[in-house]
């Protein structure tokens, strides 16, 4: 039994290209993480979404609000997973459990373990089985060490938290199923850096290591690392294409039938690619390739009325 594989985390993100972390995590670059703090949930979901990847969205209770009270960003959480999976105790194993930590170098309890790994930018996403008497994975002395270990990290628990007023001066954002004044009791670590699930039934999802974590006000999304260009991408043209479709709207060129198509005419795409190139709003825009959605326009059906998600 090994904990934290390097080999495991390679094998389990073949489709990730680019740069690992020493422990096999992909390392996104920043400047994906950087773009992500100008996109909404739905627009960074959708390109995930229709590519299959529908189990990575949980909805979550947050320490802070997204927005503060005069309506300004506050704390939309960005940064890349390291996952943990805990179970309720048993002698047998928590004693093998014991000897393999002390094996890798280990000393502490199964939820220092973790946050001793964290570097710059990690979040932690905790699979404590939705235990939240006995469950306080985070209190106000770990909540301080994540922030310590990743800057600008933070920490998603399906479980429970504790010393709430203490951690709300540290400053992390942090995701959770509840809060209980209890220490963390009675659990065991069964997986370090291994797929996590968070949630049950439909509403259950999955997040691998090194994946991007995005919380915003509704819950949290998990981006798959190797989607991460194409997901900025596609939402930034969701984005525009939201500019621009609701002055269509408000001027009656188009109906909203037409703008909330999924492929959008060549007619429509010639009036985007206008207003891109001229008006302020969209300047931001035009580096984007839309030679798919051409293509599109120009090979699919052109009675298509299937709306956009």
């Amino acid at each position: 039994m090994q904990f934290n594989s390097r080999e495991d985390i390679i094998a389990m993100t073949p489709l990730w290209k680019g740069e690992r972390f020493p422990d096999g995590r992909p390392r996104v670059p920043d400047r994906y993480l950087e773009a992500l703090k100008n996109l909404t949930l739905e627009e960074l979901w959708k390109p995930i979404f229709v590519q299959g990847y529908e189990n990575q969205f949980i909805s979550m209770k947050s320490l802070y609000p997204e927005f503060d009270s005069n309506g300004n960003l506050n704390k939309k959480l960005i940064g890349r997973a390291v996952t943990a999976v805990y179970a309720p105790t048993r002698p047998d194993y928590f004693q093998a459990m014991m000897d393999t930590a002390a094996a890798q170098g280990w000393s502490g309890t199964p939820n220092q373990w973790v946050i001793e790994s964290l570097t710059d930018g990690d979040v932690i996403v905790i699979d404590m089985y939705d235990k939240i008497y006995k469950g306080t994975f985070l209190g106000g002395n770990l909540t301080t060490a994540v922030k310590n270990k990743t800057k600008t990290g933070g920490a998603v628990i399906w479980g429970g938290i504790r010393d709430v007023e203490q951690m709300q001066k540290v400053g992390v954002q942090v995701y959770y199923r509840g809060i209980d004044p209890t220490p963390i009791r009675e659990f065991v670590l069964t997986g370090f850096n291994t797929p996590a699930r968070l949630g049950s039934g439909r509403e259950a999802c999955i997040c691998l290591p090194g994946d991007i974590v995005y919380g915003c006000s509704g819950g949290v999304l998990f981006i798959p690392p190797h989607l991460i260009a194409e997901v900025v991408d596609g939402a930034a043209k969701t984005q525009v294409k939201d500019i621009f479709g609701f002055e269509m709207i408000t001027e009656n060129k188009f109906t909203p039938a037409q703008i909330d198509k999924n492929t959008w005419s060549v007619e429509m795409l010639d009036l985007l690619m206008e207003f891109i190139a001229t008006d302020p709003r969209a300047e931001q825009y035009r580096d984007l390739d839309w030679s798919a959605e051409y293509d599109a326009a120009r090979n699919g059906d052109p009675n298509d009325t299937q709306s956009a998600l």
